[in-house]
């Protein structure tokens, strides 16, 4: 067996603490996606002044890249107030999703605090984003509280809801239309947004 002469043994020194670094961040390098099956968004609707009722999205997806990008996508068309003709009310009047599919949370996120942490360990995450919806883009600062489940699952849950005031993305005059068919005193513009997400580990 030859031996490895001082030049061979110096690269492989140089070499073992980026090697290490690699094994250490581990899926991370691949990048993350959500899993839609353990993963849920909602907000709270005010209305008639102290009436609160949650509704939620069933169909979202969402990424974070190597580099920290995150994406998460909520599809307009799958929201869902428990009640059928409140459904098409919002599609139709609110959101508009003829015009209007997708609402879109995007941040940046430091993506070496995901890779140090080890199964069990819980990490907070303050991150600026943004939101756009209806045609219109907004920044957002967004708090969460980020749990490494496993090598290859990571569990992210804000631990402040987001404010979403309707007037800032166009949305006004569709909450003024649901008030009216609904025969409402009135609806709260500002709405709460809380959410729980789940990414595993990219090929």
């Amino acid at each position: 067996m030859p031996q490895l002469n001082c030049r061979a043994w110096s690269r492989a020194l140089l070499m073992a603490p980026t090697l290490a670094l690699a094994l250490a961040a581990g899926p991370v390098s691949a990048g993350w996606t959500m899993d839609p099956t353990r993963s849920h968004l909602s907000y709270v609707s005010i209305k008639a002044k102290d009436v609160g009722e949650v509704n939620t999205f069933k169909d979202m997806a969402g990424t974070i890249t190597d580099e920290g990008q995150v994406t998460v996508s909520l599809f307009l068309d799958s929201v869902e107030t428990l009640i059928p003709i409140r459904n098409e009310r919002m599609r139709e009047f609110l959101f508009e999703t003829t015009d209007y599919q997708e609402a879109t949370l995007s941040a940046k996120v430091d993506p070496a605090v995901v890779a140090g942490m080890q199964p069990g360990e819980i990490a907070e995450i303050t991150a600026e984003g943004s939101l756009s919806l209806h045609g219109e883009t907004q920044p957002m600062i967004i708090r969460m509280q980020a749990a490494k489940l496993d090598g290859g699952t990571v569990m992210v849950a804000s631990t402040q809801p987001l404010i979403v005031d309707a007037a800032k993305f166009g949305l006004s005059a569709g909450v003024e239309k649901l008030r009216e068919i609904a025969g409402l005193a009135s609806i709260s513009h500002a709405v709460p947004v809380t959410f729980v997400m789940t990414f595993v580990a990219a090929p």
